[in-house]
């Protein structure tokens, strides 16, 4: 079906009543949430690489960047479209597209209103090994920034640079930081501190440490010590971490941390396990607490996490991947779903919701391409179509205007739900090199009733409210 215009707030897309009946045509309320393998009815090819949902052409439906190509989602197809690497995608010249930085190739491309990708100079930017980039207004002058991790190349014994490129008010980019410390796998970016600007947490390989960036008023500091996030166990500096993932995993308004590790049994003893870092707010003073793996349990090879709430009962679920296959050096590897149950505990659901069996993969992001109020995952070079719970949900598309960026990223959006704040960010990057929907999804169990929203722009001190908007649709708000 072709989107048409909702009604006021509404982003561009299928009317409600539509969303509404696919929703109540799935599983009945509580049952679990499971996963159908669409990848060949919809006409994807993938690998297991890293993929990138964004909605590229503005006709409503977010489009899929990963093995090796643009899909242009027509759902419920998808049709190939250019040659593209690995990206993640955001609006750097505010004309309303997504762009998109290849950070597999160090290279950027400007969308031309979704008719076609122009390469676009980086001056002065090294060739270099990159495993993850993102985009957020670090200077909080409206233009979005790039932060990209430089890796190695093990056999040369090389630490590739890594590069912070400041958007000069969208005609191009400039070279503001070069860096070649820490061998660097993911980064990612959220507001943990809600100052109005975002702040990086960056995922650092062969036992070197995390490092989380503090930002104030443009200026990085490295905090990560002091606050409590280098993921890592007694006798080590860091982790093997690959990827990491913000969000609210216990509902309490503030945005916490999962810091995942790749973990070898050896003789150099007990190597840090992935973890949960909860935020600890003002009364904390923003610092976090080292609630450990929470039920994520331990395999050797965990490689990349996507934090996404797949059964709409309010709770954040994290999907998380792995290095090695099923049996590789005689230890169980696979990627697993983990089922936030509340209070940080998160039970293991692969089987149970129709995903065992994945091959080693880099790859998990979770967008609703079919738009049926459900998040769908693509996972180990497969789309997976969730097959609703019948749950009530809210999806909440934010715009920017005067000195916001134009996709709202670094943007959150908390609302409450008894006594419980569900709080979402906007992204663009997570893991290693991933990148979920822009679109915020909040799964609202059986609360039927209106939410009021509260939204926390970049760069403004005061906060917006939305009050009484009606669940199981699809709105969009333009900052004011």
């Amino acid at each position: 079906m072709p989107p048409r215009p909702l009604a006021r707030h509404h982003l561009p897309g299928r009317a409600a009543g539509l969303w509404l009946a696919l929703l109540l045509a799935g599983a009945a309320p509580g049952q679990e949430a499971t996963f159908r393998d669409q990848s060949a009815a919809a006409g994807l090819t993938l690998d297991t690489n890293a993929a990138c949902w964004a909605d590229l052409n503005n006709d409503g439906r977010p489009d899929l960047v990963a093995g090796g190509a643009v899909w242009w989602n027509e759902s419920p197809t998808f049709r190939r479209g250019p040659a593209m690497g690995a990206v993640v995608a955001a609006d750097y010249d505010h004309d309303g597209f997504r762009d998109l930085f290849c950070w597999s190739q160090w290279k950027l491309y400007h969308n031309d209103a979704g008719a076609a990708f122009t390469p676009v100079a980086l001056e002065g930017v090294p060739q270099a090994v990159s495993r993850g980039a993102c985009w957020a207004d670090f200077d909080n002058d409206g233009w979005l920034d790039l932060y990209v991790g430089g890796y190695e190349d093990w056999n040369a014994g090389v630490t590739w640079p890594t590069v912070v490129l400041q958007n000069l008010g969208g005609s191009g980019f400039k070279v503001a930081l070069t860096v070649a410390t820490y061998r660097t796998r993911g980064v990612t970016a959220a507001d943990f501190d809600e100052d109005g600007d975002d702040d990086l947490y960056v995922s650092n390989y062969r036992l070197q440490p995390n490092q989380l960036w503090l930002n104030d008023a443009g200026r990085l500091r490295d905090v990560a010590a002091e606050y409590g996030v280098v993921a890592t166990s007694s006798g080590f500096n860091g982790g093997h971490s690959i990827g990491a993932a913000w969000g609210d995993f216990d509902n309490d308004g503030r945005i916490d941390l999962f810091a995942g590790n790749f973990a070898h049994v050896d003789s150099r003893g007990d190597q840090p396990k992935s973890r949960f870092l909860r935020n600890l707010g003002a009364a904390g003073a923003w610092h976090f607490e080292d609630r450990g793996p929470c039920g994520v349990f331990y395999q050797e090879s965990y490689a990349t996490p996507a934090a996404g709430d797949y059964d709409n009962d309010g709770d954040l679920d994290l999907f998380f991947t792995t290095v090695y296959g099923t049996a590789s050096f005689g230890r169980p590897n696979h990627p697993v779903l983990y089922r936030n149950d509340g209070a940080f505990t998160f039970a293991d659901t692969t089987a149970a919701t129709g995903l065992a069996g994945l091959p080693p993969t880099y790859q998990a992001a979770w967008a609703d391409y079919d738009g049926d109020g459900d998040l769908d995952l693509v996972g180990g070079g497969r789309l997976w179509q969730n097959q609703s719970s019948g749950r009530h949900w809210l999806a909440v598309r934010l715009r920017g205007s005067g000195r916001t960026n134009h996709d709202a990223i670094g943007a959150q959006v908390r609302l409450r739900r008894g006594e419980q704040t569900l709080t979402r960010q906007v992204e663009a990057g997570t893991g290693e090199g991933n990148q979920n929907d822009l679109t915020l999804h909040f799964g609202l169990g059986d609360s039927a009733g209106p939410v009021d929203l509260q939204i926390r722009w970049p760069g403004r001190p005061e906060l917006q409210t939305v009050a009484a908007v009606a669940v199981d649709q699809q709105v969009a708000i333009t900052a004011p």
